[in-house]
């Protein structure tokens, strides 16, 4: 196997990947829609520089070393469950604060930072042990012989950036359209909720998949 054919099989199996809707693809969209399109490419930067890293431990076999031990295994799923039901709890909290505000004023007279939508994407795909679980089994298969196994890892996983990019930035400016008729406080309480129980499900199911183990 050559690197071009390397990084056309991994392509084709990240692009399948990319598209099918997610954690990561809901917390982009809900940044979009609550925030604005600049906290929803920040948070497409997180969640690819997430992958990126997954990228490289993959390829130097840190993460083979997490797979490899069940105990290691858990805590690192435990913990990323944990961060998941505690930023949809706390989607659910905000959403159900009462705020004097009137129904057809804009959302955005005090957006968040920037960094905040950042760190999220960042840490929410860091944490998501799918994501891992993805890189374990598929980056190893595609280092062909005699390529070192670091730069070759980086090399795929930024395949999967720019695609993960690509989606992710179709889909922070459809919701950046749509924002408009999304921006009312009352619109964003709806947002945060769906985005919140959508979180926690996600912790829900990953919890009890791995206690199944």
């Amino acid at each position: 196997m050559t690197v071009l054919q390397a990084v056309l099989g991994f392509g084709a199996i990240a692009a399948v990947l990319t598209v099918i809707p997610g954690l990561d693809t809901m917390l982009v969209l809900r940044s979009s829609l609550v925030n604005g399109r600049s906290h929803g490419f920040a948070a497409a930067v997180g969640v690819n520089l997430g992958a990126l890293t997954w990228g490289a431990a993959a390829a130097l076999g840190a993460a083979a070393l997490v797979a490899a031990s069940k105990i290691a295994y858990s805590i690192v799923t435990y913990v990323g469950v944990a961060y998941m039901v505690y930023l949809g709890a706390s989607m659910i909290w905000k959403s159900c604060r009462k705020v004097p505000q009137r129904a057809d004023v804009l959302i955005d007279a005090a957006p968040a930072p920037l960094w905040r939508s950042f760190v999220n994407g960042f840490t929410t795909n860091l944490l998501n042990p799918k994501i891992g679980i993805f890189y374990i089994a598929t980056i190893p298969q595609f280092i062909p012989s005699g390529v070192p196994n670091l730069p070759m890892g980086l090399l795929l996983a930024g395949v999967h950036v720019v695609l993960g990019m690509l989606w992710l930035g179709l889909v922070t400016m459809g919701a950046s359209m749509a924002r408009r008729w999304l921006s009312t406080p009352f619109a964003q309480r709806i947002v945060d909720r769906v985005a919140g129980v959508v979180l926690i499900g996600f912790g829900a199911e990953i919890a009890w998949r791995t206690a199944r183990a």
